[in-house]
């Protein structure tokens, strides 16, 4: 663990720490020690004055000593709600049980055609599996050729794997020269430096690179080791798949299946504003993202409340 932590003042710790443990508690997750910190948020454009590790535990332990966090085990939280730790236990257990197939699933994304780099996103990459989560897939494709590749693998999830989303949810696309997430906020940088990578080593730091702002918003905390994960290599059956699809006919191809999805989708989420759809759904040449939930929106919400309730 380092041995500091970037914050305005040392009086801004405590609203820190508790601004840190209210995110995680949008969905019943305590955090340790280790987690506080690391996830320890500077807004954009705060000072960086720095305070010790010292100082960090001895402001936890303040806040614990006078009720304004709990303590269950090594896992703190806001509320009073120890049954918080023994389901996050579980939801960790059942991510343990989970990788595995994601590696697997992975491998299989990558064979297809333009798929350059393969991560994982969602609550997998943070350790955490709900019993109704899928396991989500942030995929870096070539350029000009991200829906074609997009569509290539809808249509094999639902002829294959009869459209189930449980390990297949491949929700989050950027292609390789529009590698910088464009929505700046604490959302959006939480999902960034969380991201997992399993295939295209070149491609997550490359992916790092373009995207410093979020490690900027959470200086501490580490990019993820990569040692394990396979550069990007193309087989012959690729390489033949895109040499077939390269040319006049897969940039066709390529905005058909851009229309045609982009069509479905806004008379599927009529009920969508245009500012809510551009968030959710966004649907460039570029980028494509599917989070019907709109997580984001709600997240944000939330921490403004806490924020205009301190």
């Amino acid at each position: 663990m380092t041995h500091r932590i970037s914050t305005i003042t040392e009086c801004s710790v405590e609203r820190t720490i508790v601004r840190t443990l209210h995110y995680f508690e949008l969905f019943s997750y305590p955090l340790t020690e280790e987690e506080i910190w690391q996830f320890a948020h500077c807004e954009a454009g705060e000072p960086g004055a720095f305070v010790s590790m010292e100082m960090f535990r001895e402001k936890l332990q303040a806040l614990t000593e006078k009720g304004a966090v709990f303590q269950f085990q090594q896992f703190f939280q806001t509320r009073h709600s120890p049954e918080w730790v023994e389901r996050r236990q579980e939801h960790n257990r059942r991510a343990d049980e989970m990788l595995p197939i994601a590696r697997r699933m992975a491998r299989l994304i990558a064979a297809f055609p333009y798929i350059r780099g393969v991560f994982v996103s969602g609550s997998l990459s943070k350790h955490c599996m709900r019993p109704d989560s899928d396991i989500d897939f942030f995929l870096i494709t070539h350029p000009d050729r991200l829906w074609l590749a997009r569509t290539l693998l809808v249509v094999f999830k639902k002829i294959f794997l009869f459209n189930s989303h449980k390990y297949f949810c491949i929700n989050y696309f950027v292609d390789t020269k529009h590698l910088e997430i464009e929505e700046k906020n604490q959302f959006t940088a939480t999902e960034v430096i969380t991201l997992l990578p399993l295939y295209g080593q070149e491609w997550y730091h490359a992916f790092c690179r373009k995207n410093q702002w979020a490690w900027r918003q959470f200086p501490l905390m580490p990019q993820r080791p990569v040692q394990e994960v396979s550069r990007h290599r193309r087989s012959w059956l690729k390489r033949s798949a895109e040499w077939v699809l390269n040319g006049r006919f897969g940039d066709w191809l390529d905005r058909q299946a851009m229309n045609i999805t982009v069509q479905f989708w806004k008379r599927k989420f009529s009920h969508f504003d245009d500012q809510t759809f551009n968030v959710a759904l966004k649907s460039r040449r570029y980028v494509s993202k599917h989070h019907p939930m709109y997580f984001q929106g709600k997240v944000l919400k939330h921490m403004e409340g806490v924020m205009s309730d301190e």
